[in-house]
């Protein structure tokens, strides 16, 4: 901290925010003041970048009960149940203290979803790291994936799927996205509000102490090498308290006068006291000395600041307090009234009978400054769009493509992280990690709901707009291959700093795309987050917008998975038939060390139709598995059904007809809107009429063998007219495919590996 610069700029404000909080007290802040204004008008809790752009997103539709600006989305189910749903960041914090940083980013987004009155039933996280070649990169990955399992294995709650990523783009800044699901019946939602002039405010679960403080102000800035000093910033979490306090919430919920509840994320006890209030549009006083304390001494700014995990602010109609009390005395925890609602408008805080702060709790919530920044097209997109990929050789051996692109950390198996997860505690997973969704039974049902969390942030960094929409995309389209219609959105937008042009400009691209897909087909953001600032000494991530999607399924039991089931099936590509496209691919990465090229095209009315057949396909019993072409191209998703498959069938023999373009690019290229399906011989034909009546094409390339091997051949045309040539390119064992996708992983994590 700099002694010739004022407390705003050491906070982090700018000068025209300090002129305009002085305008709106109608003087000059106190120190309390201060602070609580640099945690609320900071960029992770004000969005003062990002809200003018996030207003170009779809939110409403027929399934959204609850958009933006609670603590989750919440969209029907029917049958009077709902999904809560939300998703959140703790990059900065995982980067300084990873095992910390990974676990309270599950605690809080357990506690978002607690919040609303849910029962969470499920996690995913999105995961991304530098090239695990490094020492460091390994550490984060490591630390990262303890927190979680220590945290949500300790609460109850099953980790269902996600995904790891890694790319050198985010060896200094990694990210750490955590997505929670919660199940309620329609008439137990809560909301995060506080109203009814004289209801008491309560504090509920830990007591506060110092950790945490200033977390809020140091997400919203850059990371550099010397921000080991944040590591006081990162918080603590208990999930062994976090279990008791879901369990007492809930027994509160059941007994009844609760008007609302807010997590003590992000700015603490300031940041949830002021949103409930001006959610209800009412003012509150807070009292500092009622508020129970693990450390002595304790300033009313840092009481007020602190961001002590296990806590909850909850507003009780009048005369409920000693209720509320003896039901948390009974699961070991506390609950202390520090507080009242009024109806003046005005939040105050209180020590004892002397006045610390007053403020107007809309100029604390809402006053924050929005920025619209200069957004300029980054002048690196020129060329890498230009590159000419004929420079690049074609392979020589295909099959050793095949194989090392199979074993590439960004495809190979993840049964090293979710192993480390419990992920069928509650006994509702249908299908868990490893598939193409998560599938979680809903009790008292037939339905279900499938859920996953993707993205793809070298597509971004190409093209940011069309990256976006390929995240999402995808995300429908992996959902909609395990039997699910999907329904909603939740996103987190991970981007450098905004007030550099190129990054606005990205931040802005991104979210058009989203928007765009979005609507197309019919899936509204019901809430997220936004982080910026991920950058290391000044350089940025990748553009990285991290989609979540929900969707629902009319019968459980009609899911399929990505394994071959049955020898003789025969192996149909949905979609688009032909492609070549190496632009962004993990081929030309693992292979040839280059990034370049476009983002592949997307035709968002062919992506719904195709999402629309294969959802009719499973249901109607057609299809006995099914798989998207993501990640290393048609070739990678023929291997992975194979390596997935039931032991009888655990082989292929496929024929690829070559269009315009390379062979390479044709096999490994990633051609969007395309899903790998089998089916019985004696169902091609209706698939055939299904597909032709939702206007998709159809290729039928091969049939599932029970040799073991995986063989691919190619039909070239020939210089006679009307005939073509065939040529075999791939011919492997399985069983070195599937251990080369089984270690590829591992083999970096491990000492003596890659």
């Amino acid at each position: 901290m700099s002694a010739s610069l004022p407390l705003w700029a050491v906070l982090g404000l700018r000068q025209e925010e300090y002129l305009k909080i002085c305008e709106d007290l109608g003087n000059e802040p106190s120190e309390t003041v201060l602070r609580m204004y640099a945690v609320m008008w900071s960029e992770h809790c004000a969005y003062k970048h990002s809200k003018p752009v996030l207003r170009r997103l779809p939110t409403k539709g027929p399934h959204v009960l609850q958009g933006p600006g609670e603590n989750a989305g919440v969209v029907d189910l029917g049958d009077g149940l709902a999904l809560v749903f939300k998703i959140e960041s703790h990059n900065h914090p995982s980067a300084i203290e990873p095992f910390q940083g990974a676990a309270t980013a599950v605690g809080g987004i357990l506690r978002d979803v607690i919040a609303m009155g849910a029962r969470p039933v499920a996690l995913l996280d999105s995961l991304r790291f530098g090239w695990p070649d490094e020492a460091r990169q390994r550490y984060l990955l490591s630390g990262v994936v303890a927190g979680i399992g220590h945290y949500g294995n300790s609460m109850g709650v099953p980790t269902v799927g996600g995904e790891v990523y890694f790319d050198p783009a985010y060896s200094g800044n990694c990210l750490v996205n955590s997505m929670g699901l919660g199940l309620a019946r329609r008439e137990e939602i809560q909301r995060a509000i506080a109203q009814g002039p004289g209801n008491p405010i309560l504090v509920v679960g830990a007591r506060t102490g110092r950790d945490g403080i200033g977390g809020a102000a140091f997400a919203s800035q850059e990371l550099s090498g010397a921000s080991e000093a944040d590591r006081p910033a990162v918080q603590v979490g208990d999930p062994f308290m976090g279990k008791l306090l879901m369990e007492a919430l809930h027994e509160l919920y059941k007994a009844g006068g609760v008007v609302g509840v807010q997590d003590c994320g992000a700015g603490g006890l300031t940041s949830a006291c002021v949103e409930m209030a001006n959610r209800g549009g009412v003012g509150m006083e807070i009292d500092v000395l009622q508020v129970p304390r693990r450390e002595e001494g304790m300033l009313p700014w840092e009481v007020m600041l602190s961001e002590s995990q296990e806590r909850m602010v909850v507003c009780l109609e009048r005369g409920r307090e000693a209720e509320a009390v003896r039901i948390f005395r009974k699961w070991g925890l506390e609950a202390a009234v520090i507080g009242v609602v009024t109806d003046d408008g005005v939040f105050r805080v209180k020590e004892g009978a002397r006045v610390v702060a007053e403020v107007p709790v809309r100029s604390l919530a809402d006053g924050a400054p929005e920025y619209t920044p200069d957004a300029r097209e980054p002048a690196y997109l020129r060329p890498l769009r230009a590159f000419d990929f004929a420079r690049l050789p074609e392979p020589e051996d295909y099959g050793d493509v095949l194989r090392k692109l199979i074993a590439s950390p960004n495809i190979a198996s993840r049964q090293w992280v979710y192993s480390q997860y419990d992920h069928h505690v509650r006994l509702g997973t249908v299908v868990g990690p490893g598939g193409d969704a998560a599938l979680l039974r809903l009790p008292g049902t037939k339905k279900g709901v499938a859920v996953k969390i993707d993205g793809n942030g070298r597509y971004c960094y190409l093209n940011p707009r069309r990256g976006a929409a390929i995240a999402v995309a995808e995300a429908a389209r992996n959902v909609v291959c395990v039997g699910a219609k999907p329904q909603a959105v939740t996103n987190n937008l991970n981007f450098g700093n905004p007030e550099k042009p190129e990054v606005y400009w990205q931040f802005v691209e991104a979210v058009e795309g989203m928007a765009e897909a979005c609507r197309a087909l019919g899936t509204p953001v019901t809430g997220g987050n936004v982080s910026f600032y991920n950058e290391f000494e000044g350089r940025p991530i990748y553009p990285t917008p991290t989609i979540g999607m929900v969707g629902v399924s009319p019968d459980v039991e009609r899911h399929v998975q990505p394994g071959f089931k049955r020898p003789g099936d025969v192996i149909v590509l949905l979609g688009q038939p032909e492609g070549a496209h190496l632009g962004g691919s993990e081929y030309c990465w693992v292979i040839h060390g280059v990034v370049a090229g476009d983002a592949p095209e997307l035709d968002l009315d062919l992506e719904r139709r195709l999402q629309e057949c294969v959802f009719a396909a499973i249901h109607q019993g057609i299809v006995t598995a099914a798989h998207d072409v993501a990640e290393g191209g048609l070739a990678v998703a023929l291997a992975e059904m194979c390596i997935q498959a039931l032991p009888e069938a655990r082989g292929c023999r496929v024929t690829v007809p070559l269009g315009p373009g390379r062979a390479d690019g044709q096999l490994f290229g990633e051609t969007q809107s395309r899903v790998l399906v089998t089916v019985g011989r004696e169902d091609v034909e209706r698939l055939r009429n299904l597909a032709l009546e939702h206007d998709v094409p159809i290729r039928l390339l091969g049939e599932v063998t029970a040799d073991g091997r995986f063989r691919l051949a190619v039909l070239q045309p020939s210089p006679k007219e009307g005939a073509a040539l065939g040529r075999s390119l791939i011919d492997l064992p399985v069983e070195a495919l599937r251990r080369e996708w089984q270690e590829g992983l591992e083999r970096w994590l491990v000492p003596g590996g890659a």
